[in-house]
Formats: structure tokens, sequence, C-alpha cells
């Protein structure tokens, strides 16, 4: 990625919610602290006597967090998530706009991160009509520190086989209720009540053996 791709260069990109109004602030939240808790089961539950590793987390970090999003889906928990591609080629849905998630560098996101699945692109078409969507995908970047705990969570919107960054937003992982979501329940609709994710208000700390 180019310098152009980095957070410092990115002010006065869209914001998620400009790009699609069912990607607000506290949804995007919700979902990734789904995906921190997911990979903070997988650290807790390592056993590196038994044999786990670093690849042997990250897998069981990747599935973990998957259940953690289709629970949450199936439960009815959230009505804006859904559940798109279920596999390793997992694509969930926040109000049917199809998102996927990758662990890694949110500043360069590899080849694997641009593939887009057909399934992918006919569901963003649906959602923003096939020229907006043309190209463009959204991914979660999960970044991690040596010990595998997330260090932030970052909403990219790329497009292209080159990538190029739309939106380039770190996720607040914190509780607390971002401008943009008291001004939309402030506008009623239906669905803003039920955003916030309760009992969730910090990341709790990877236990280490």
């Amino acid at each position: 990625m180019s310098d152009a791709s980095s957070p410092a260069s990115s002010t006065g990109r869209l914001a998620p919610w400009d790009l699609h109004p069912s990607l607000t602030a506290e949804r995007l939240a919700a979902a990734a602290r789904l995906l921190a808790r997911g990979r903070q089961d997988a650290i807790a539950s390592a056993d590196p006597w038994a044999g786990d590793d670093a690849w042997s987390i990250g897998c069981r970090a990747y599935a973990f967090s998957k259940h953690q999003l289709s629970r949450a889906a199936q439960s009815g928990r959230y009505p804006w998530l859904g559940i798109l591609n279920g596999t390793h080629h997992f694509v969930f849905l926040i109000d049917g706009v199809p998102v996927r998630f990758f662990r890694g560098d949110a500043e360069d996101p590899g080849k694997r991160t641009l593939r887009q699945q057909e399934s992918e692109a006919e569901q963003l078409a649906l959602a923003l009509g096939s020229v907006g969507a043309d190209g463009l995908m959204f991914r979660l970047a999960v970044e991690t520190g040596e010990d595998g705990a997330i260090g932030r969570v970052v909403f990219l919107a790329l497009r292209g086989e080159e990538g190029h960054v739309e939106c380039f937003w770190p996720v607040p992982l914190e509780s607390s209720a971002p401008v943009q979501d008291r001004a939309a329940r402030r506008s009623s609709r239906p669905a803003a009540v039920q955003l916030s994710l309760s009992g969730a208000a910090r990341l709790p700390q990877a236990s280490r053996s």
C-alpha cells in the first residue's frame, strides 16, 4: 500500500456510514467486540504444553470469532446481523451489507484480503447498486500484538485489485455511544435502539501461560 492508504493521509475520506447508512459506528463496534471476544477465548484456552503455537491459536481464533458472530446472528440478539457465507470464506452481513474480517495490518492488506467471493459481490451490488459496488469490498482488519491479543480493529473500504482505500476507520472497542449513533437514535430510526453491545466495556487482557 502506498502512503496515501495510511491513517494519517486518510483524513477527509468517507466514514463507513457515508458508504451505506447501515454501517453505523455502533454496529461496527458491536461486530468488532464479538471478534475480539472470540480471539480472547482462543488465547485463554491455548495450551502450549499440549503443542499449541501461534498457528494453531490463530486458526482457533478465526473459528472462535466466526462462531461469536454466527451465534449472535442466529440468536437474534442483533436484528441487523446476518451470515451470508458460514464456511472458511466467512462473510457476515450488517443489515444486508456484506463484510469480511482478517487478521493483519490494516495499512497493508494482502492479496487474500482483496479476493472477493461471487456471492459477496452480488450481495454488495444489491445493497449499493451495481455501479457503486463495482470492485468495492468491506473488511474489518484485526491487528494483534505479539501475544495474539487485539490491538485495534479497523474498518476498511477497499476498491479494485490494488485495494484503493476509500475508508480507513479505527473501530472503537469502548462501549460509549459515538456521536453519530446518538444522532441516529434521535432521528427515531426503528433499529437504532437495539444497537448497543452490553457488558463489553473493555476487552480483557489475554491470559499468559
